[in-house]
């Protein structure tokens, strides 16, 4: 049966529970997830599937809720003493897992640690940048001052988890802009993998890893918040979405991210189960190798230029894509097209861009004025397991592109092989997704956009290389801006500009779906973040 717009937004709403539902007396949650983490250092690796199962067990002085609004975390009170100064008042009895008391230097070490993680992937280093000093007057409280005005900054260290500085063996640490200073060796993310590290404050404490097969997390029962429904949660890793399905509605598990959109009328029509979803912040895009003008990977029929240079051609490969047949025909109606880096519900974002123009034969002019005139061949990047239906999107838009004489092949492979190639530059085009973790433009722009600084903590994620200082003025000066409309406008010019120059190729914003029994009921985040100790059995 089609998958209809009246069923999706049926999905968009938290399905009712049934009235008679009675409590679980399980004491066990069993979750399938659709990625495994590649680390459970909180600190390695910027990516949902490693920063959702961290978060199970560490936590930030600030919290965000399913829509983005900031909530105390660690810090119970945060306040502005002056425009470059923050103070956060910590909670007291606080204990990590191991019973060490949490307090002032656990955050300082915590934020030093960030940038000396070595062989990061994607750092957190973009969230910790701002900071030029770090106070603590007493052992619960943190004083924390910025170069100039940072009004985003409880926002940027809602992504940033506190460690223990039990690692360390409790040695004082004193925060410094330019390189902090230990004794010892930095923790290792290779003792976070193996539980060894993982040591935080949240509602779950390790209990085991096994790659490929499980994930198990206990209760924590010193927990200072509101506990765990559950004793034990195990969680395993079902990239395929096929057998995901099928460990639910067999029983193996009790809930799932992700369910295949085919599958989710079946899911919702069975009456032991149900659907939920929300639109996210998540924007599917595609970037092109920028960085010089050398001919980039598997790119040919250019003579020997680097066709993506020429903003014509970005130009050109963004409006020979029809967004609105990819959300009907390959996503079946679980995303919302995208004409910027993120859904325009969310704080930054430009009100006023029209949607891009789905324009082959112009898309064809701007090729041949840019001297292009038979286009050429190219092979498109793209995970096959990490977002909802990737490789047949990669597969739809090498289809649009040949019709406009850019030949395009697809090289598909599983997220951890596509991440490791991404970040030794091995692609010269391809498809990827970003989540704006703060729910607002800047963290879209900063990490994709902007020039990479390491100084600043920008480009983190932009290995396209694109550069375009008055985009980069715009970003500073936002950053700046204390009054957040002030602000969203400068960051919704930054982001009609990123579009003029089309930096990256935006596709649609993902509406994220999660499947679980009728008994349990979870509130749909907009960050996607299966949050195992959020599944509560339906009262």
């Amino acid at each position: 049966m089609p998958f209809t717009r009246s069923y999706l937004a049926t999905l968009l709403a938290l399905t009712a529970a049934a009235a008679a539902a009675p409590a679980l007396a399980q004491s066990e949650l069993k979750i399938g997830l659709s990625a495994e983490p590649t680390s459970l250092d909180p600190h390695f690796h910027n990516l949902i599937p490693n920063n959702q199962v961290t978060g199970q067990m560490f936590e930030s002085l600030v919290e965000t809720a399913p829509n983005f609004t900031m909530k105390p975390g660690l810090a119970e009170s945060y306040r502005v003493i002056n425009p470059t100064t923050w103070e956060f008042k910590l909670r007291k009895n606080v204990k990590f897992h191991d019973g060490s008391a949490f307090d002032a230097n656990d955050v300082v070490f915590s934020y030093c640690r960030v940038p000396n993680v070595a062989n990061s992937p994607s750092p957190f280093t973009l969230y910790t940048k701002a900071i030029q000093e770090i106070e603590t007057p007493d052992p619960f409280t943190v004083i924390i001052k910025t170069k100039g005005p940072y009004p985003l900054l409880p926002h940027e260290l809602s992504v940033v988890s506190i460690i223990s500085d039990g690692l360390i063996g409790g040695e004082k640490v004193k925060f410094a802009h330019d390189g902090c200073k230990i004794a010892g060796a930095w923790p290792t993310t290779a003792d976070f993998t193996s539980g060894k590290n993982a040591i935080g404050t949240g509602p779950l404490k390790f209990s085991e890893f096994v790659k490929g097969d499980r994930l198990v997390f206990k209760r924590n029962e010193a927990y200072w918040g509101e506990a765990a429904a559950w004793d034990t949660v195990r969680i395993r890793p079902i990239s395929s979405p096929g057998p995901r399905v099928a460990a639910l509605l067999s029983g193996d598990v009790d809930f799932i991210e992700n369910p295949p959109i085919q599958d989710t009328k079946r899911i919702g029509d069975d009456p032991k189960f149900k659907i939920s979803g929300r639109t996210s912040a998540r924007m599917i895009y595609l970037a092109m190798d920028q960085r010089s003008d050398a001919v980039p990977p598997d790119v040919k029929g250019t003579n020997g230029k680097n066709p993506f240079r020429d903003v014509r051609v970005r130009q050109a490969l963004a409006m020979a894509i029809d967004r609105r047949a990819i959300v009907e025909r390959v996503i079946g109606g679980f995303a919302t097209p995208s004409n910027q880096l993120l859904d325009k519900a969310f704080d930054g974002a430009a009100q006023d861009l029209k949607p891009i123009a789905f324009d082959p034969e112009g898309a064809k002019k701007l090729l041949a004025q840019a001297g292009y005139p038979k286009g050429f061949e190219i092979t498109l990047g793209t995970p096959n397991d990490r977002y909802v239906n990737d490789a047949q999107i990669a597969q739809a838009v090498a289809q649009m592109w040949s019709r406009i004489g850019v030949k395009t092949s697809v090289n598909a492979m599983t997220a951890s092989v596509f991440f490791s190639k991404r970040g030794k530059n091995e692609f010269g085009i391809w498809l990827a997704g970003w989540l704006a973790q703060t729910g607002e433009m800047s963290a879209s722009l900063r990490p994709l956009v902007a020039t990479p600084n390491k100084d600043k903590g920008w480009g983190t994620a932009n290995q396209a290389g694109h550069s375009n200082p008055e985009i980069d003025a715009l970003i500073d000066q936002a950053m700046g801006t204390v009054d957040d409309a002030a602000r969203n406008q400068l960051l919704g010019q930054a982001s009609k500009k990123s579009m003029e120059t089309m930096a990256v190729i935006p596709l649609h914003s993902e509406t994220t779906a999660w499947a679980m029994k009728k008994t349990l009921r979870y509130t749909p985040r907009a960050d996607q973040f299966t949050n195992a100790f959020d599944v509560r059995p339906v009262k």
